[in-house]
């Protein structure tokens, strides 16, 4: 979950953010956060300093973001030299700079393309022109038209670049409006959306001289005991990210713009890797700053003085680093964090997320599962659009949730389905044998074993399907007409050293029509049980897949399960399991087909397992 830099080999990268002239800059955000870390401005990182991490890191390569405040407040004499300096390290394989977008025409172009023709530009922007309403200058002026008019500079100049979108208030229920309105500027590549939960700012910056500029006063008036008006929570923030994924989708905008974090959680899912931190297990030791000061840390979303490792002069060598990592509690303090996520279902795609995040929140609120509670919905919801595309509102279903499997495996999916709807098509005999403790399978063995895929059209369907959890596949099949791949009636294995297995049904859907059908159906099956089951048992739908081993290809399923309520123990769960199947079955014969989720309707209760 978090690998400290000395584990990894010199192949793996690290990110250098350049703070070129610290808080310096000629805009003055609302919701800055680097001016509430109150670095000294005024100095600028230097050609020395920037050789200085070539020798520090050695043959490791480096991903450097020039940063700020605005790093275009330097002279372009000075970034001449800089990107000179880049562009002679060997080991600078990549280089962004992030930019408000005010100064930027085409001298500076004209200097990038002399300087460091392969530099990434990055413009920060938040949407629309409404969704940028803390985006202002000193004067208390909007910055939105500067922007807009750098989006168009680089599109003449055939130039692409990504956008950084803050999420706040403003553009909260106008997911869609404002991803539509980000694609009509040709120039835009990539989108990544960054949450403002800043519910813990209640006091001001306050005015450096003895006036105070009308930006400061707006601020001023925007923050208060119950924290910043441009604040969202992460609830906010995760219903938003789902709706824009959504739009993304929908309108094709995936053709030409990467949407993050939906493409990071997208290839998580997927099992792929990410480079995104926050989905990766190089976080926080992989990432440093560097101030004009001299000062070097870690990554700038830490709170400073605290994230300080070292002065850069006397950075010899990255074992001067990674030493002063570990004596610093900050990162110890992230570190620990990752603790919990050893054992939450989601820790597989999610990654621990941003540690700075949770680490402020646990510091303001003493816990850091509303961060965690969000990610799990961010999983969730994606693992639906991926399912079910064209049927967006089932991503928002508070029942359904991203379970991964392993192994979960059929010999060929397709012939499987083919053969399901085709009475006609050859069957071979079952190799059907039970086990003492009534598990059902190839082997006549308790636990997880090998099963022939049988279908209604068997003539051994009715005795390939365990007792307990055959009223419940038999109107699946036939009331609902689908498919079910798998099916367990739950097993206490006494007297083995198994694990208890819990009952299950799986569902197959045909198309990402069905899929998006069955799921909203689930839900309503387990809305009308809620109160109903019996205390040591909670039913769930999970999100996960189904690889065929002919194709490899993975196939978006449905699994039903009861599993013991937080709290009981399986002695409880298999003295209520019959009653729990009864009812689940006798509901489920009375859900008819929907078109939507049930969760607005009656939304869930919460449980620790739904998170």
């Amino acid at each position: 979950m978090w690998r400290p830099l000395e584990d990894t080999d010199h192949a793996a990268a690290v990110s250098v953010v350049l703070k070129l002239r610290g808080e310096t800059c000629d805009v003055d955000c609302l919701y800055c956060f680097e001016k509430r870390k109150l670095a000294p401005g005024g100095a600028q990182i230097t050609v020395k300093q920037i050789r200085r991490l070539g020798q520090i890191f050695g043959e490791r390569p480096l991903a450097i973001e020039l940063h700020g405040g605005e790093p275009l407040t330097v002279s372009k004499d000075a970034m001449a030299a800089l990107l000179d300096e880049l562009a002679a390290q060997p080991t600078v394989h990549r280089v962004h700079l992030q930019t408000n977008g005010v100064r930027l025409d085409g001298e500076w172009l004209d200097l990038f393309d002399a300087h460091y023709p392969g530099l990434h530009i990055g413009i920060s922007m938040d949407g629309d022109e409404q969704g940028n309403s803390w985006r202002i200058g000193y004067d208390g002026t909007a910055i939105y038209p500067h922007i807009v008019n750098a989006l168009n500079l680089l599109a003449e100049r055939g130039r692409t670049c990504g956008i950084v979108t803050v999420v706040t208030p403003a553009v909260l229920g106008r997911a869609a409006e404002v991803i539509d309105h980000i694609a009509t500027f040709d120039a835009v590549r990539a989108v990544h959306l960054l949450p403002a939960f800043d519910t813990t700012v209640t006091r001001p910056l306050t005015a450096s001289g003895r006036r105070t500029s009308p930006s400061r006063l707006l601020q001023a008036r925007a923050v208060g005991t119950d924290g910043a008006a441009w604040a969202i929570t992460p609830v906010q923030y995760a219903e938003f990210v789902l709706e824009a994924a959504a739009r993304w989708i929908g309108a094709g905008h995936f053709r030409r713009i990467k949407l993050d974090p939906a493409v990071a959680t997208i290839r998580r899912l997927k099992g792929l890797d990410s480079a995104h931190c926050h989905f990766a297990a190089h976080k926080c030791s992989h990432v440093f700053t560097a101030y004009p000061d001299g000062r070097f840390g870690s990554c700038d979303e830490l709170p400073w003085p605290q994230a300080h490792l070292l002065p850069l002069a006397a950075a010899r060598s990255e074992r001067d680093v990674t030493e002063a990592q570990h004596a610093n509690p900050q990162l110890t303090a992230g570190r620990e964090l990752m603790t919990k996520c050893v054992s939450c279902p989601y820790q597989a795609v999610c990654g621990g997320g941003c540690t700075a995040t949770r680490w402020r929140m646990v510091q303001a609120t003493g816990s850091d599962d509303a961060y965690c509670d969000h990610r799990g919905r961010l999983i969730d919801g994606m693992a639906h659009l991926l399912a079910a595309p064209a049927h967006p509102a089932g991503a928002h279903c508070l029942r359904a949730h991203w379970r991964p499997l392993g192994p979960n495996v059929m010999d060929d999916v397709d012939a499987f389905l083919a053969r399901w709807d085709d009475p006609a098509s050859p069957r071979s005999p079952a190799r059907l044998r039970a086990s003492y403790h009534g598990n059902i399978n190839a082997a006549g063995l308790p636990g997880e074993q090998a099963a022939d895929d049988l279908d209604p059209h068997h003539p051994q369907w009715g005795e390939g399907i365990e007792d307990r959890v055959w009223p419940l596949v038999d109107t699946i099949t036939r009331s609902w007409k689908a498919v079910t791949y798998d099916s367990c009636q739950g097993h206490a294995h006494t007297g083995t050293s198994l694990p208890p297995s819990a009952f299950r049904v799986g569902l197959l859907p045909r198309t990402r029509t069905e899929y998006a059908a069955l799921a909203a159906r689930l839900c309503h099956t387990l809305a009308a049980t809620d109160g109903y089951l019996p205390a040591a048992i909670t039913a769930h739908i999970a999100r996960t897949d189904l690889t065929s081993a002919h194709t490899g290809h993975h196939h978006s399923v449905l699994n039903l399960t009861l599993t013991p309520a937080p709290g009981s123990t399986w002695a409880d769960y298999f003295t209520g399991l019959d009653q729990a199947v009864r009812t689940l079955t006798h509901v489920a014969r009375h859900t008819p087909a929907v078109t939507g989720c049930a969760c607005a309707l009656r939304p869930p209760r919460p449980t620790r397992e739904a998170r």
